[in-house]
């Protein structure tokens, strides 16, 4: 039996855990992701209840970054967060996708989740697109590194021991595609690239750092190049009617699981 301490203890605790903002981290499995989700952890005043991910369904491998399935697995495990994954095409049109996100938006509240966690940096209107998608299913928007200064960041990366390696580049960057980023690597990007890549010159995969139990072991494998076509239909919003002078396309350095 509970004595007038133990009652008060009790509702303390509950009141704790009612104000806590229910949270999913959306986990790209990259650099931005890992140190955003690095701030989160030092906040108790948030709940992450899954990192989600969206994956190619028919590759096996994380959305636009095309991390093997296995790698993303191992990396939730090593995080100790519940990995949620949403199965998407290879090329999800606009609709799709968003019909699709929706469906899941809708079953993340059904839990009592809040808000969604996401590690972008200077993109008005991608914050623009998720914050429109949150609000229809009475979501709000957190964005620990927002407006911060991508230099000063990829600095704290490195500082924190975290280590990443680029799984992919613009078609321009192949040279990086596979290697881990480093001081000297950042000095030798072109003037015009973003070092966090935040225009989505590269996408990386994180191995080891501070909000891991352990490290996450890897090998590169081939790389290879995939030219992707424009939106044929006016009803995607990322159509454009300016014909395509250059190629379009990425290097994908493969990250092999190292057991």
């Amino acid at each position: 039996m509970l004595d007038g301490r133990g009652l008060h203890i009790q509702s303390f605790n509950k009141s704790i855990l009612q104000s806590l903002k229910k949270c999913i981290f959306n986990w790209s499995g990259g650099k931005d992701s890992a140190l955003a989700l690095y701030h989160c952890l030092q906040n108790p005043d948030l709940e992450i209840k899954y990192l989600v991910t969206t994956v190619n369904d028919a590759m096996n491998r994380i959305s636009m970054h095309g991390v093997r399935e296995e790698l993303l697995i191992q990396q939730a495990a090593s995080i100790g967060i519940p990995l949620y994954q949403i199965r998407l095409p290879e090329m999800p049109g606009m609709k799709e996708y968003d019909d699709t996100m929706r469906l899941h938006m809708d079953k993340f509240t059904a839990e009592g989740i809040t808000h969604a966690i996401f590690g972008d940096i200077f993109l008005e209107d991608l914050k623009a697109y998720r914050d429109a998608r949150l609000a229809e299913a009475s979501m709000t928007g957190i964005y620990p590194l927002w407006k911060r200064d991508t230099h000063e960041l990829i600095n704290e990366f490195l500082g924190l021991g975290f280590g990443t390696v680029i799984a992919c580049t613009q078609a321009r960057l192949g040279e990086f595609a596979g290697k881990e980023i480093t001081p000297e690597l950042i000095n030798s990007l072109p003037d015009d690239v973003d070092v966090c890549g935040e225009n989505g010159e590269f996408h990386t995969f994180v191995f080891k750092g501070p909000v891991f139990k352990q490290p996450v072991k890897y090998k590169t494998g081939e790389k290879v190049f995939k030219e992707y076509a424009a939106p044929k239909s006016t009803d995607d919003t990322c159509f454009s009617s300016t014909p395509t002078t250059t190629i379009s396309g990425f290097w994908y350095c493969d990250l092999l699981p190292e057991n």
